[in-house]
């Protein structure tokens, strides 16, 4: 029984740690941890009719993003240009999950994530 207290005492010593507060400010550790993301955010997040994706200034131009619904077939492919890029939905967006990723001149992943539509 005393495992038992001391192992729930730990799960809650970790959630209590998980949240960190900066000058009154909680800061999401998952983000401060990976700070190396081109893809700053996606918004809105489920979309409907359309998504902005806001980009680090220093992505390179040659990148592409690609949109993937959840079966796996292409939907959009866009060359990023801009620090924001919109790609606005037609007819063949459903409701669901779809997978973007970010890729190189060379069709290498630099990033990806997934979004969901709601229509």
């Amino acid at each position: 029984m005393k495992i038992f207290y001391r192992s729930i005492l730990w799960v809650f010593f970790a959630i209590g740690c998980s949240c960190i507060v900066v000058n009154g400010n909680p800061v999401d550790y998952a983000a401060a941890v990976n700070s190396d993301n081109k893809i700053q955010r996606f918004y809105p997040n489920p979309a409907t009719q359309y998504i902005h994706f806001q980009m680090d200034p220093s992505v390179d131009k040659s990148y592409t993003l690609e949109v993937f619904n959840f079966m796996g077939r292409k939907m959009s492919s866009q060359r990023v240009n801009a620090t924001k890029l919109t790609i606005y939905f037609d007819d063949n967006y459903f409701r669901g999950l779809y997978i973007y990723q970010l890729k190189d001149r060379s069709g290498r992943i630099i990033e990806s994530g997934k979004f969901q539509v709601s229509r």
